[in-house]
């Protein structure tokens, strides 16, 4: 058999439908797509490529399931010790409002290069997105593969404004699908997607939800990471919000609810039923003391076959392997039973779940022939592998995306020898600092220092 790149003698987690961990094997793929894998005594190939990955652990690439892709030149400027509704409106929505069309790309091009660095080949972006023309510009050429969608929300609060904006809202959506129109080959493309929360209307829940089903596009939104959802839900329809969701019709697998912590048996039934895929933010949860631990019902859900999975969310981080290190400690700690998403289960919700809530998982997410070719190589010869004794419990529990050595999006190499291939990294980190100098410096927020900076 001939193919254009061939690893051998190394590791694979494959996980495949069996989750395979093939010790001294190969893989081998030609164009996109796998075309082998197995032992190295058992394939017979002839590569234009050939790589000794002796010193690799070959895995699939992330996928992240909530990034906030113009988030990223924010990361430490606002204090922690904020309540939700202060920090969404007094800091992060004025920081958003001060960005330009091209101080976005700026964001998005960092954030694109973070994720690539780290192991994550595919995204979903957070909806968040003002500049859409621009912020594709800005991640096409680093050959991530994701879907994303610009900032949606039509609910007025005040007594005038609904029907426009509800209609201006619907018109959006409709044009970003017709410019950025998905299918197989598509590495980018556009969804209906919502800001969620309750700033959208039960008008554009259906619209989107429907041309979500016509262009087999999916939904992603945020719901419930504090008690105002459900409060606002309740005033004001009679149903929590997922209660509400449903008497809309606009559950479905198709549907990717993010965050999710207040949660009641009732909600959570419904996603079960509905095959409603939950995308966990477990750093965010955490920092903006949403109560996870305390409140979330995440091993319910799993228990109950709701998908879950994992998403970095805001600015602090965009490696995966800090939410898939965090998921697998928090309920053991919370319910003080260890059995609780062991590092297998961690690594599902970071690859394969993923892959699923982006209706992608006959595509990426595992390693087999007739997969993409989105793969990962881990550095093993580093001090936080060795020694090796458990491939996949130390993937989640001892290693970092600073290990990610090489990645190959669509069987093309993005990272090489841990330099990108695909962005000038110097330039994307020189022109971050200056913007976000510049949008820090206009936006009229103070800088808050925990102790003297001289």
């Amino acid at each position: 058999m001939d193919a254009d790149t061939l690893i051998r003698n190394t590791t694979i987690i494959t996980m495949d439908a069996e989750r395979r961990v093939i010790t001294d094997g190969a893989i081998a793929w030609s164009g996109d797509r796998i075309v082998a894998i197995g032992k190295s005594a058992d394939l017979d190939i002839t590569a234009t490529t050939t790589l000794d990955g002796r010193r690799f652990l070959v895995a699939p690439g992330f996928v992240n399931g909530h990034v906030h892709l113009t988030e990223a030149l924010l990361k430490g400027f606002m204090p922690e010790a904020l309540p939700f509704d202060e920090s969404l409106f007094t800091w992060v929505m004025p920081l958003y409002e001060a960005h330009t069309p091209q101080e976005q790309q700026v964001a998005a091009r960092l954030a694109a290069l973070s994720m690539i660095r780290t192991g994550t080949t595919t995204f979903l972006d957070a909806s968040t997105t003002v500049a859409l023309d621009e912020v594709f510009e800005a991640v096409e050429p680093s050959g991530l593969r994701g879907r994303f969608g610009r900032w949606q929300q039509d609910r007025a609060f005040g007594p005038d404004g609904q029907l426009e904006a509800t209609d201006a809202a619907l018109r959006a959506l409709e044009t970003d699908l017709a410019r950025y129109p998905g299918g197989d080959g598509q590495r980018l493309a556009a969804w209906p997607m919502l800001v969620g929360h309750n700033t959208n209307t039960d008008e554009l829940w259906r619209a989107a939800k429907a041309l979500a089903d016509a262009h087999r596009a999916g939904i992603s939104a945020h719901l419930s990471p504090a008690p105002n959802d459900a409060e606002w839900f309740v005033a004001n329809t009679g149903r929590r919000p997922v209660e509400h969701l449903a008497s809309l019709g606009v559950l479905g697998p198709n549907l990717n609810l993010v965050h999710m912590v207040h949660v009641d048996e009732s909600e959570l039934a419904l996603l079960a039923e509905s095959g409603t895929n939950v995308t966990h933010c477990p750093a965010a949860a955490l920092k903006g003391g949403y109560g996870s631990a305390a409140v979330g019902r995440f091993p319910e859900m799993a228990a109950a076959g709701v998908n879950l999975a994992l998403g970095t969310d805001g600015s602090d981080i965009a490696d995966m392997m800090k939410p898939m290190n965090l998921m697998a400690g928090l309920f053991k700690d919370a319910r003080r039973d260890t059995s609780l998403f062991p590092a297998t289960s961690a690594l599902e919700m970071a690859t394969v779940n993923g892959a699923r809530a982006m209706g992608m998982a006959d595509s990426i997410g595992s390693l087999a022939v007739g997969m993409k070719a989105d793969i990962v190589l881990h550095d093993l010869d580093r001090p936080e592998w060795r020694p090796v004794n458990n491939y996949v419990r130390q993937l989640v529990w001892s290693a970092d995306g600073r290990g990610v050595h090489s990645v190959w999006i669509d069987g093309k190499r993005v990272v090489d020898n841990y330099a990108c291939t695909t962005l000038d990294e110097e330039k994307v980190l020189a022109d971050a600092q200056a913007t976000a100098d510049a949008i820090m410096g206009r936006s009229g927020l103070p800088y808050v220092y925990d102790w003297p900076v001289l």
